[in-house]
């Protein structure tokens, strides 16, 4: 599997990223064991996780992500694995984090607190990549920062990330790394498909100039790219489904957000672009994604190994540039399906 540098970083990471949001609620230990130990020997040497996964964020479930990643970690060499896991952002947001009684920032002391419980339960003395989960604009980058350089400086973290950030929030906290000689984020974990090009508007040209590195997730939208949203009768389990007879507004909401009139028609015809290819939906989508000059890996994720194949296949896919105009086409013809 090919590998690209992270940032400006020393890392240099495979093309696709194992995810791992799944891992002890929808899909349990021993599974998720099997889908790593395919995913290490197809070449990915690069796992995303985070203190709160797996997702949905709930308490009963919560850090079992990355305890059980911490086992598999055991059967491995340290050396030969890149670790990228999050501190949560701000307990006033969208949710309530289920973690520290749902009392979480970005200031020093829950930034040291989520470390130490990372490393605990990876079994680790350092993380590659440390993340902040989403941010918190209205506290400022100034702490934050602080903090997550003293991390690195006890050689306890290597590089930092951030994730759903904004443009404005990438280009604020270079700043502020700069004026005050602070570690900078090398990379941006947002989402971004082909269902949602958002991050091509502004994000890609910050990365391009300030060499960041996007570490894009949910390259299938959600599962919406996998196409079996699109049969006669919505899959029975499927997230999406169940997300829309959910009682909460939100989950409803995002089920909307990622299935609906628009995202279907867009993927009925990139299922036939991936036929015309004699390929997948699945692989197109992974090897679109990961068709990014700006792009330093793509995660991926699975509940079981023979979903992860197929995403597999898109690790040496290179699209022709007649393919790409194609799904060009679609995306001027239905812009911005997720809105």
């Amino acid at each position: 599997m090919k590998k690209r540098r992270l940032g400006k970083t020393g890392m240099v990471v495979s093309e696709i990223c194992m995810g791992t949001m799944t891992f002890g609620s929808s899909c349990d230990e021993k599974e998720a064991h099997r889908i790593l130990d395919k995913a290490f020997d197809s070449g990915i040497d690069f796992y995303d996780t985070a203190e709160i996964y797996p997702v949905p964020p709930e308490a009963e479930y919560v850090h079992a992500t990355e305890k059980i990643f911490g086992n598999w970690l055991k059967t491995k060499k340290r050396e030969s694995i890149l670790i990228a896991t999050k501190v949560c952002g701000p307990g006033h947001g969208w949710f309530t984090p289920p973690v520290r009684e749902g009392k979480t920032a970005l200031d020093r002391r829950n930034i040291r607190v989520a470390i130490e419980g990372s490393l605990k339960r990876l079994g680790t003395d350092y993380i590659d990549l440390y993340q902040t989960h989403w941010p918190d604009h209205d506290f400022g980058f100034e702490e934050t920062l602080e903090a997550l350089t003293e991390l690195i400086d006890e050689g306890k973290v290597r590089y930092i990330g951030s994730s759903n950030e904004t443009a404005w929030g990438t280009m604020k906290s270079l700043e502020v790394s700069h004026t005050n000689k602070l570690a900078r984020y090398e990379s941006i974990q947002n989402n971004f498909s082909i269902l949602n090009r958002r991050f091509e508007d502004a994000l890609s040209d910050i990365c391009r100039r300030e060499q960041i590195s996007l570490l894009p997730y949910s390259p299938l939208a959600g599962g919406v790219l996998t196409g079996k949203y699109n049969g006669p009768t919505p899959p029975e389990n499927a997230r999406f489904t169940r997300y829309s007879k959910l009682p909460t507004e939100r989950q409803r909401r995002m089920a909307h957000r990622f299935l609906n009139e628009g995202t279907l028609a867009s993927t009925k015809e990139l299922i036939e672009i991936a036929k015309e290819a004699g390929i997948s939906v699945t692989t197109l989508s992974v090897a679109w994604s990961k068709q990014h000059d700006y792009v330093a890996s793509t995660i991926i994720g699975a509940n079981t190994v023979e979903q992860l194949e197929e995403s597999l296949k898109a690790s040496d896919l290179i699209l022709s540039d007649d393919i790409l105009k194609k799904i060009d086409e679609v995306s001027k013809k239905i812009p911005y399906p997720m809105g």
